[in-house]
C-alpha cells in the first residue's frame, strides 16, 4: 500500500487493540511507560462501552493496520458557555511518520470541535518534545504563555 491510502475516521470498539499498542508506545516515547496502567481492556471499557465515554478517538487507518491516533474528550463548561475540546494524545507509529498523518488527524480534530460548537482545542506538550512544538505551530496553534500548569497528584 502507499502512503496516499490513509483512512481518517472515528475509532471502533474494534479498534482497542491496536490503539491501546500506539497508547503504549507514546509513553514510551514520552518517559512514562513505568506508570502506565492502561490495557486494552480499559480502552474497550472507557472508551467505547461508557455513556458517555470516557474519551473519544480519531484514527488513521491504512489497511488493517492503524498508522496513528489522537485521543480527546470535551471540556463541557468554558467562560463562552461554549466547550472546547481537550487534546489529550496524538501519536503517529514511526513507520508512518511524514505522510502529514499527525496534520489530517488534526483537521479532523477541527472538525470536529466546529461539529461541537467549540470555541478551543487545547493541549499540553512536553517542554523537550520540539518536534511536536514546530508540528503545532505549523498548524498554527499558538503557545499559551498566560496560565502555567499545575498538576495535584493524589
Amino acid at each position: 500500500m502507499n502512503k496516499y491510502e490513509i483512512i481518517i475516521r472515528k475509532a471502533v470498539e474494534s479498534d482497542s487493540d491496536k490503539v491501546w499498542v500506539l497508547m503504549k508506545e507514546l509513553a514510551i516515547f514520552e518517559h512514562y511507560i513505568d506508570s502506565f496502567a492502561i490495557t486494552p481492556e480499559i480502552v474497550r471499557n472507557s472508551g467505547f462501552r461508557k455513556t458517555p465515554p470516557d474519551f473519544y478517538c480519531i484514527v488513521a487507518e491504512h489497511g488493517d493496520e492503524i498508522a496513528g491516533m489522537l485521543e480527546y474528550y470535551f471540556l463541557p463548561y468554558t467562560a463562552q458557555n461554549r466547550p472546547a475540546i481537550y487534546l489529550k494524545e496524538l501519536y503517529v507509529d514511526n513507520h508512518y511518520r511524514g505522510q502529514k498523518i499527525g496534520e489530517k488527524l488534526m483537521n479532523a480534530l477541527k472538525e470536529e470541535a466546529k461539529q461541537h460548537n467549540c470555541t478551543q482545542i487545547k493541549w499540553t506538550v512536553a517542554p523537550w518534545n520540539d518536534s511536536g512544538k514546530r508540528f503545532y505551530e505549523r498548524l498554527g496553534a499558538k503557545e499559551n504563555t498566560e496560565w502555567l500548569s499545575y498538576e495535584w497528584s493524589i
